[in-house]
């Protein structure tokens, strides 16, 4: 199998890594560099499990090759802590009880941060359309929701 470097800066840290050719982002985060937080939930980019955020953008980590993401910034679910400090999207979450089992709550962050970047204060509508592609098996949305509305809120400041 042929490999590849893949130079990246994640989580504010430059990371160079020999790879193989077809290695996913996720796999690449998860594997070579121990960023657990980043989950695999379907292995066909519905669930949104996998969300990181690259250069900006938010995007599922399952459907990127390492390579595609070769000289970008990638931020995972690990990247968003300052100083021991939850971002204020993660602190929305536990505050307001916006998760069960944990297993999407990455993926809804990053995606409740992307949002937030784009719509500073947006709606409940707003929120529930831009997350038809994150998927929570445990709860009925509501509290995720609230949880995200209240962390866009938090950091529009």
């Amino acid at each position: 199998m042929s490999s590849i470097s893949v130079s990246m800066t994640v989580n504010g840290k430059a990371v160079t890594k020999e790879v193989p050719t077809r290695t996913l982002l996720v796999t690449f985060l998860r594997d070579h560099l121990g960023l657990t937080g980043t989950h695999v939930g379907c292995d066909t980019s519905q669930c949104g499990a996998c969300n990181v955020h690259v250069d900006g953008k938010c995007v599922k980590a399952c459907t990127v090759l390492a390579a595609q993401a070769d000289g970008t910034q990638v931020t995972t679910i690990e990247g968003l802590a300052k100083d021991g400090q939850l971002h204020p999207m993660q602190a929305a979450f536990k505050e307001h009880h916006a998760l069960q089992c944990g297993f999407c709550t990455p993926g809804m962050i990053m995606t409740g941060v992307a949002l937030a970047k784009e719509n500073r204060n947006p709606s409940e509508r707003e929120i529930r359309k831009y997350l038809e592609g994150n998927f929570c098996r445990c709860t009925g949305y509501h509290n995720i929701v609230v949880a995200i509305a209240a962390g866009a809120k938090a950091m529009a400041g």
